[in-house]
């Protein structure tokens, strides 16, 4: 029940935003006004539930309510995130806090061209993924820079061009790809 409990909160601070769940403007939950359901999976915080921000009371109930409508394999998976979420260094799970900050503060068609491009990347098969990574990393800061800025300037349809040439290459032909754009970097 307490692994659940700190799922709940996870998807909660998650799906809010932390600095909604810490105390908005907005009227509590009252315990009494929670699903049996509801209450089952926030039991352990049944005691310290009066005290809470109203934020936060709304958030963890949303929570517990999105915990209920999971498949049991949905809860398999956030369960497994969590164990990793709990692995990470405090430091690192800093920086993710403040990456999805300047997430939420982007504008919302920002979010929904992040949201898409991650979807496109978790399309790929498991090989293409892991080039790409590959290749992210062997990047200095500077050469992240310079792509990122290129592909902000490209418009959505050379995009999208640029996404077709490179699933339909072979490997030969995108080496030769990485081999010209180092050359037009001056690498």
């Amino acid at each position: 029940m307490k692994h659940q409990l700190w799922i709940v909160i996870t998807c909660a601070l998650f799906a809010c935003g932390t600095t909604q769940a810490q105390g908005s403007g907005a009227p509590g939950v009252r315990w009494q006004d929670l699903t049996t359901e509801q209450q089952q999976v926030l039991a352990p915080m049944r005691d310290r539930w009066d005290s809470m921000p109203p934020g936060r009371q709304q958030a963890l109930s949303r929570g517990a309510e999105r915990w209920q409508q999971m498949t049991p394999e949905q809860r398999t998976q956030a369960r497994q995130r969590m164990q990793r979420w709990r692995e990470l260094p405090p430091e690192q799970q800093q920086q993710m806090r403040d990456r999805y900050q300047r997430f939420k503060e982007l504008p919302p068609e920002d979010q929904q061209r992040l949201r898409d491009s991650f979807r496109r990347f978790q399309d790929l098969p498991p090989e293409q993924r892991e080039e790409l990574r590959k290749r992210w990393q062997e990047m200095s800061p500077e050469q992240r820079q310079q792509f990122q800025d290129r592909w902000r300037q490209m418009t959505p349809e050379q995009r999208q061009k640029a996404r077709e040439r490179w699933q339909n290459a072979t490997p030969e032909q995108r080496q030769k790809m990485r081999d010209r754009a180092q050359q037009r970097r001056g690498d």
